[in-house]
């Protein structure tokens, strides 16, 4: 077998940035709560849409819940 012999220690990387690294993750976390609430409020608006009828009713159901989202949260 192949022997691995160092003699310098090994290098484990580049210090990391935390605060960088903090607010990537806020982001990303945030980026995936507003599209899961965008999703549902397209889901609900489309259904609304669908069995009431009309492109501007579906588009105030979403409007409002995207708003109803955003004060509850």
């Amino acid at each position: 077998m192949a022997e691995h012999h160092t003699s310098a220690p090994v290098e484990v990387g580049a210090s990391m940035d935390y605060n960088e690294h903090e607010k990537t993750y806020a982001g990303f976390t945030a980026l995936v709560k507003w599209g899961t609430i965008a999703t549902g409020a397209l889901m609900i608006a489309l259904a609304f849409g669908f069995f009431v009828g009309g492109f501007f009713s579906a588009l105030i159901v979403f409007i409002l819940v995207c708003a109803a989202a955003w004060f509850l949260l």
